[in-house]
């Protein structure tokens, strides 16, 4: 699956129109209107991201943090709620490490390198979904620094 699929075209900061960049606080998960505005994106990007990964709804609802009853209806865009500060931290790692995987490798390796056992530390013989599920948000984190290191980009 191509990385453009997964993710929206960012318009590079040059070409951004603002006022006065100077004044202008970074964007956090933090503020429910910039959560409020990012979730649409996010839930497209995420159900994209697990079809590309083959994830069972089980999974998918772990990584991100929701009950399988939530997933299904995410799935079946029928959730209209907006995302919570550490469902939007989870999506933004997990999308990372796609992205990251997508310039490491071609993109048949990189769709199945989450579902492939991993003797590396981080992992413990488990797949990396397995190991995320696990660890939460700070092994997701981890794991896109390892991939980001992998490819050069640390």
């Amino acid at each position: 699956m191509m990385l453009h699929r997964i993710m929206p075209r960012a318009v590079p900061k040059s070409r951004q129109k603002t006022s006065d960049r100077t004044d202008a606080l970074p964007q956090t998960f933090a503020e429910a209107a910039n959560r409020a505005r990012l979730t649409p994106t996010a839930l497209k990007a995420i159900r994209n991201l697990a079809a590309a990964w083959h994830l069972t709804g089980d999974d998918a609802a772990a990584l991100v943090g929701v009950s399988p009853s939530t997933w299904d209806r995410i799935s079946a865009e029928g959730w209209k709620q907006t995302l919570t500060q550490d469902q939007l931290t989870r999506i933004s790692a997990l999308v990372g490490i796609f992205k990251g995987l997508h310039l490491l490798f071609a993109d048949d390796m990189a769709d199945r390198w989450p579902r492939l056992p991993n003797s590396g530390p981080l992992f413990q013989n488990l797949t990396p979904i397995a190991a995320m599920q696990q660890g939460g948000i700070p092994l997701m984190l981890d794991v896109r620094q390892h991939i980001d290191a992998l490819r050069g980009g640390l």
